[in-house]
Protein backbone atom coordinates (compact mmCIF):
# COMPACT_ATOMS: atom_id res chain seq x y z
CA UNK A 1 0.00 0.00 0.00
CA UNK A 2 3.01 2.29 0.32
CA UNK A 3 4.19 1.32 -3.45
CA UNK A 4 4.25 4.21 -5.74
CA UNK A 5 1.67 2.53 -8.10
CA UNK A 6 -0.60 2.24 -6.27
CA UNK A 7 -0.87 6.06 -5.11
CA UNK A 8 -0.56 6.21 -8.91
CA UNK A 9 -4.08 4.10 -8.99
CA UNK A 10 -5.47 5.80 -5.75
CA UNK A 11 -4.92 9.20 -7.82
CA UNK A 12 -7.13 8.48 -10.71
CA UNK A 13 -9.81 7.27 -8.61
CA UNK A 14 -10.87 10.08 -5.66
CA UNK A 15 -7.39 10.60 -4.06
CA UNK A 16 -4.46 12.09 -4.81
CA UNK A 17 -1.29 10.76 -3.52
CA UNK A 18 1.82 12.83 -1.69
CA UNK A 19 4.95 11.23 -1.38
CA UNK A 20 6.88 12.30 1.73
CA UNK A 21 10.47 11.84 2.72
CA UNK A 22 12.60 12.85 6.05
CA UNK A 23 16.18 13.23 5.63
CA UNK A 24 18.77 13.54 7.82
CA UNK A 25 20.59 17.52 7.83
CA UNK A 26 23.73 15.68 8.19
CA UNK A 27 24.57 12.92 6.31
CA UNK A 28 21.17 13.75 3.87
CA UNK A 29 19.50 9.74 4.46
CA UNK A 30 16.26 9.47 3.84
CA UNK A 31 14.87 8.00 7.58
CA UNK A 32 11.11 7.68 6.66
CA UNK A 33 8.84 7.60 3.78
CA UNK A 34 5.34 7.95 3.36
CA UNK A 35 2.82 7.79 0.85
CA UNK A 36 -0.14 9.73 2.15
CA UNK A 37 -3.61 9.53 0.48
CA UNK A 38 -5.82 12.59 0.65
CA UNK A 39 -9.53 12.59 -0.19
CA UNK A 40 -10.68 15.84 -0.32
CA UNK A 41 -14.22 15.65 1.96
CA UNK A 42 -17.72 17.82 1.69
CA UNK A 43 -17.50 20.76 3.43
CA UNK A 44 -16.79 21.84 6.38
CA UNK A 45 -14.31 18.71 6.11
CA UNK A 46 -11.69 19.67 3.83
CA UNK A 47 -9.95 16.59 3.65
CA UNK A 48 -9.05 13.06 5.44
CA UNK A 49 -5.23 12.48 4.71
CA UNK A 50 -4.51 8.79 5.01
CA UNK A 51 -1.10 6.34 5.18
CA UNK A 52 -2.16 2.52 4.79
CA UNK A 53 0.48 0.26 6.13
CA UNK A 54 2.78 3.25 6.63
CA UNK A 55 4.61 5.48 7.38
CA UNK A 56 7.96 3.52 6.62
CA UNK A 57 10.16 4.61 9.83
CA UNK A 58 14.22 3.94 9.97
CA UNK A 59 14.47 5.43 13.10
CA UNK A 60 11.91 4.28 16.14
CA UNK A 61 13.15 6.75 18.27
CA UNK A 62 12.34 9.50 16.57
CA UNK A 63 8.44 8.01 15.55
CA UNK A 64 6.98 10.65 17.71
CA UNK A 65 8.96 13.76 16.03
CA UNK A 66 8.58 11.97 12.82
CA UNK A 67 4.42 11.85 12.98
CA UNK A 68 4.22 14.99 14.29
CA UNK A 69 5.81 16.08 11.01
CA UNK A 70 3.55 14.47 9.32
CA UNK A 71 0.32 15.84 10.84
CA UNK A 72 1.59 19.26 10.69
CA UNK A 73 2.38 18.92 6.85
CA UNK A 74 -1.10 17.88 6.69
CA UNK A 75 -2.62 20.20 8.36
CA UNK A 76 -0.99 23.03 7.02
CA UNK A 77 -1.35 22.07 2.82
CA UNK A 78 -4.56 20.26 3.26
CA UNK A 79 -6.38 21.13 6.44
CA UNK A 80 -7.09 17.62 6.92
CA UNK A 81 -9.70 17.01 9.80
CA UNK A 82 -7.72 14.26 10.65
CA UNK A 83 -4.42 11.96 9.50
CA UNK A 84 -4.77 8.70 10.00
CA UNK A 85 -2.19 6.17 9.94
CA UNK A 86 -2.30 2.08 9.85
CA UNK A 87 1.24 0.77 11.02
CA UNK A 88 2.78 -2.34 9.13
CA UNK A 89 3.34 -3.79 12.18
CA UNK A 90 2.24 -5.60 15.08
CA UNK A 91 2.77 -3.04 18.38
CA UNK A 92 2.28 0.15 17.93
CA UNK A 93 2.22 2.43 20.88
CA UNK A 94 0.67 5.73 19.65
CA UNK A 95 1.89 9.87 20.88
CA UNK A 96 0.35 11.86 22.08
CA UNK A 97 -2.74 13.09 20.78
CA UNK A 98 -2.74 9.75 19.04
CA UNK A 99 -5.50 7.91 19.82
CA UNK A 100 -7.44 4.53 18.38
CA UNK A 101 -9.86 4.79 15.50
CA UNK A 102 -12.82 2.46 15.38
CA UNK A 103 -13.14 3.99 11.53
CA UNK A 104 -10.56 0.75 9.95
CA UNK A 105 -10.19 1.02 6.41
CA UNK A 106 -8.14 -2.05 6.53
CA UNK A 107 -8.81 -5.33 8.05
CA UNK A 108 -6.46 -4.89 11.72
CA UNK A 109 -6.20 -8.93 11.39
CA UNK A 110 -5.31 -11.22 8.84
CA UNK A 111 -2.91 -14.18 8.09
CA UNK A 112 0.49 -13.49 7.63
CA UNK A 113 2.97 -16.64 7.15
CA UNK A 114 6.75 -16.03 7.33
CA UNK A 115 8.14 -16.96 4.18
CA UNK A 116 11.63 -17.43 5.58
CA UNK A 117 10.11 -21.42 6.73
CA UNK A 118 10.72 -23.89 4.64
CA UNK A 119 7.73 -25.29 2.22
CA UNK A 120 7.76 -28.14 4.91
CA UNK A 121 7.00 -25.99 7.97
CA UNK A 122 4.36 -24.21 6.21
CA UNK A 123 2.88 -27.06 5.25
CA UNK A 124 3.28 -28.39 8.85
CA UNK A 125 1.45 -25.14 10.20
CA UNK A 126 -1.56 -25.65 7.97
CA UNK A 127 -4.95 -27.86 8.87
CA UNK A 128 -4.49 -30.87 7.79
CA UNK A 129 -7.33 -30.63 5.37
CA UNK A 130 -5.79 -27.81 3.76
CA UNK A 131 -3.00 -30.05 3.07
CA UNK A 132 -5.09 -32.59 1.41
CA UNK A 133 -7.13 -29.75 -0.89
CA UNK A 134 -3.91 -28.58 -1.65
CA UNK A 135 -2.85 -31.86 -3.09
CA UNK A 136 -6.32 -33.12 -4.56
CA UNK A 137 -6.90 -29.34 -6.68
CA UNK A 138 -3.07 -30.06 -7.62
CA UNK A 139 -3.84 -33.12 -8.85
CA UNK A 140 -6.46 -32.06 -11.72
CA UNK A 141 -6.65 -31.22 -15.27
CA UNK A 142 -5.71 -27.30 -14.82
CA UNK A 143 -2.68 -25.06 -15.45
CA UNK A 144 -1.59 -22.38 -13.41
CA UNK A 145 -0.79 -19.29 -15.57
CA UNK A 146 0.47 -15.49 -14.72
CA UNK A 147 -2.26 -13.52 -16.40
CA UNK A 148 -0.56 -11.18 -19.36
CA UNK A 149 -3.52 -9.31 -21.08
CA UNK A 150 -6.23 -7.52 -20.64
CA UNK A 151 -8.70 -10.24 -22.71
CA UNK A 152 -7.12 -12.88 -19.71
CA UNK A 153 -7.88 -9.89 -17.20
CA UNK A 154 -11.68 -9.70 -18.40
CA UNK A 155 -11.91 -13.42 -18.14
CA UNK A 156 -10.89 -13.07 -13.96
CA UNK A 157 -13.38 -10.02 -13.57
CA UNK A 158 -16.01 -12.24 -15.32
CA UNK A 159 -15.41 -14.77 -12.11
CA UNK A 160 -14.96 -11.69 -9.78
CA UNK A 161 -18.39 -10.33 -10.48
CA UNK A 162 -19.64 -14.35 -9.74
CA UNK A 163 -17.99 -14.17 -6.47
CA UNK A 164 -19.25 -10.86 -5.31
CA UNK A 165 -22.75 -11.85 -6.19
CA UNK A 166 -22.25 -15.28 -4.47
CA UNK A 167 -20.55 -13.36 -1.25
CA UNK A 168 -22.41 -10.35 -1.49
CA UNK A 169 -19.34 -7.63 -1.43
CA UNK A 170 -19.49 -4.59 -4.08
CA UNK A 171 -16.99 -3.82 -6.70
CA UNK A 172 -15.20 -1.04 -7.95
CA UNK A 173 -16.29 -0.63 -11.92
CA UNK A 174 -13.65 -2.19 -14.58
CA UNK A 175 -11.27 0.71 -14.83
CA UNK A 176 -10.28 0.47 -11.62
CA UNK A 177 -8.86 -3.09 -11.75
CA UNK A 178 -7.49 -2.30 -15.37
CA UNK A 179 -5.66 0.73 -13.89
CA UNK A 180 -4.11 -1.64 -10.61
CA UNK A 181 -3.23 -4.32 -13.72
CA UNK A 182 -1.54 -0.97 -15.76
CA UNK A 183 -0.46 1.58 -13.34
CA UNK A 184 1.38 -1.55 -10.79
CA UNK A 185 3.15 -2.78 -13.43
CA UNK A 186 5.45 -6.10 -11.97
CA UNK A 187 4.06 -5.17 -8.54
CA UNK A 188 0.73 -6.57 -9.11
CA UNK A 189 1.28 -10.44 -10.05
CA UNK A 190 -2.39 -11.93 -10.89
CA UNK A 191 -2.59 -15.78 -11.85
CA UNK A 192 -5.54 -17.80 -12.68
CA UNK A 193 -6.18 -21.37 -12.96
CA UNK A 194 -7.21 -22.03 -16.18
CA UNK A 195 -9.59 -25.50 -17.51
CA UNK A 196 -9.99 -26.33 -20.87
CA UNK A 197 -8.08 -23.72 -22.10
CA UNK A 198 -10.50 -21.00 -19.68
CA UNK A 199 -9.41 -19.42 -15.99
CA UNK A 200 -11.56 -20.98 -13.74
CA UNK A 201 -9.76 -19.56 -10.47
CA UNK A 202 -8.03 -16.52 -9.81
CA UNK A 203 -5.78 -14.75 -7.27
CA UNK A 204 -4.40 -11.23 -7.41
CA UNK A 205 -1.42 -9.85 -5.58
CA UNK A 206 0.85 -6.86 -4.77
CA UNK A 207 4.09 -7.15 -4.18
CA UNK A 208 7.42 -4.96 -2.86
CA UNK A 209 10.60 -5.92 -2.20
CA UNK A 210 9.64 -8.05 0.88
CA UNK A 211 5.98 -8.67 1.36
CA UNK A 212 3.26 -9.85 -1.12
CA UNK A 213 -0.39 -9.08 -0.12
CA UNK A 214 -3.73 -10.38 -1.65
CA UNK A 215 -5.92 -7.81 -3.46
CA UNK A 216 -8.64 -9.97 -5.00
CA UNK A 217 -9.40 -13.36 -5.56
CA UNK A 218 -12.24 -15.58 -6.58
CA UNK A 219 -13.70 -18.63 -8.52
CA UNK A 220 -16.49 -19.94 -11.06
CA UNK A 221 -18.65 -23.20 -10.23
CA UNK A 222 -15.67 -25.24 -12.06
CA UNK A 223 -13.05 -23.88 -9.81
CA UNK A 224 -15.76 -24.46 -6.60
CA UNK A 225 -15.45 -28.04 -7.87
CA UNK A 226 -12.53 -28.33 -7.80
CA UNK A 227 -11.36 -26.83 -5.29
CA UNK A 228 -8.64 -24.99 -7.33
CA UNK A 229 -8.22 -21.76 -4.86
CA UNK A 230 -6.17 -24.96 -2.88
CA UNK A 231 -3.51 -25.09 -5.43
CA UNK A 232 -3.36 -21.47 -7.13
CA UNK A 233 -2.28 -19.95 -3.40
CA UNK A 234 -0.24 -22.79 -2.84
CA UNK A 235 1.54 -22.28 -5.85
CA UNK A 236 1.34 -18.11 -5.46
CA UNK A 237 3.12 -18.71 -2.21
CA UNK A 238 5.95 -20.98 -3.45
CA UNK A 239 6.62 -18.19 -5.78
CA UNK A 240 7.00 -15.19 -3.45
CA UNK A 241 9.45 -17.54 -2.08
CA UNK A 242 11.10 -18.34 -5.21
CA UNK A 243 11.24 -14.47 -5.83
CA UNK A 244 13.15 -13.74 -1.91
CA UNK A 245 10.00 -12.40 -0.30
CA UNK A 246 9.54 -12.22 3.54
CA UNK A 247 6.10 -12.24 4.22
CA UNK A 248 2.48 -13.32 2.42
CA UNK A 249 -0.23 -11.77 4.05
CA UNK A 250 -4.22 -12.97 3.12
CA UNK A 251 -5.52 -9.68 2.97
CA UNK A 252 -7.43 -9.52 6.16
CA UNK A 253 -10.21 -11.59 7.81
CA UNK A 254 -13.86 -11.47 7.56
CA UNK A 255 -16.97 -12.50 8.67
CA UNK A 256 -17.72 -15.49 6.23
CA UNK A 257 -16.84 -18.71 4.37
CA UNK A 258 -13.80 -17.24 3.06
CA UNK A 259 -12.08 -16.25 6.61
CA UNK A 260 -12.73 -20.38 7.61
CA UNK A 261 -10.53 -21.07 4.49
CA UNK A 262 -8.07 -18.54 5.17
CA UNK A 263 -7.09 -19.64 8.86
CA UNK A 264 -6.88 -23.11 7.36
CA UNK A 265 -3.46 -21.92 6.28
CA UNK A 266 -1.71 -20.95 9.85
CA UNK A 267 -1.83 -22.24 13.08
CA UNK A 268 -3.43 -18.81 14.36
CA UNK A 269 -3.78 -14.91 12.70
CA UNK A 270 -2.16 -11.83 13.02
CA UNK A 271 -3.69 -9.19 14.86
CA UNK A 272 -1.85 -5.83 13.50
CA UNK A 273 -1.64 -2.75 15.54
CA UNK A 274 -5.03 -0.82 13.62
CA UNK A 275 -6.01 2.15 12.91
CA UNK A 276 -4.88 5.37 14.53
CA UNK A 277 -6.11 9.07 14.29
CA UNK A 278 -4.49 12.47 14.79
CA UNK A 279 -7.31 14.64 14.85
CA UNK A 280 -6.34 18.10 13.15
CA UNK A 281 -9.41 20.01 13.44
CA UNK A 282 -12.69 20.56 16.34
CA UNK A 283 -15.22 19.18 13.86
CA UNK A 284 -13.05 15.88 14.16
CA UNK A 285 -15.91 14.28 16.86
CA UNK A 286 -18.19 15.29 14.04
CA UNK A 287 -16.62 13.44 11.73
CA UNK A 288 -15.66 10.22 12.86
CA UNK A 289 -18.99 9.92 14.00
CA UNK A 290 -20.53 10.43 11.32
CA UNK A 291 -18.32 8.08 9.11
CA UNK A 292 -19.92 4.58 10.34
CA UNK A 293 -23.75 6.26 9.53
CA UNK A 294 -22.41 7.38 6.16
CA UNK A 295 -21.17 4.22 5.09
CA UNK A 296 -23.86 2.41 5.72
CA UNK A 297 -26.02 5.12 3.73
CA UNK A 298 -23.98 4.68 0.51
CA UNK A 299 -23.63 0.59 0.84
CA UNK A 300 -27.74 0.68 0.77
CA UNK A 301 -27.45 3.27 -1.76
CA UNK A 302 -24.94 1.25 -4.15
CA UNK A 303 -26.19 -1.96 -3.89
CA UNK A 304 -29.50 -2.29 -5.86
CA UNK A 305 -27.11 -0.52 -8.57
CA UNK A 306 -24.00 -3.18 -8.09
CA UNK A 307 -23.83 -4.87 -11.35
Amino acid sequence: MQLWGWGEVKSVHGWSAERLFLRDDNDDSIYCAAQVLIRRLPWPFKSLAYIPRGPLICREDDSEDILQKLADYVKDEYHSVAISIEPDQVEFKPPVLWQPSENHILPSKTIILDLNKTESELLNDMAKKTRQYIRKSAAEAMEIKKVRTIEELDKCLDIYRLTADRAKFDLHDDQYYYDVFSKMSDYSQLFAAYVDGQPAAFLWLAISADVALELYGGMNEKGQELRLNYALKWDAIRKCKEWGLSRYDFGGLLEGGVTTFKMGWAESPTELAGTFDRPLSYRYKTWSRGLPLAKRTVRRIKKPFRR
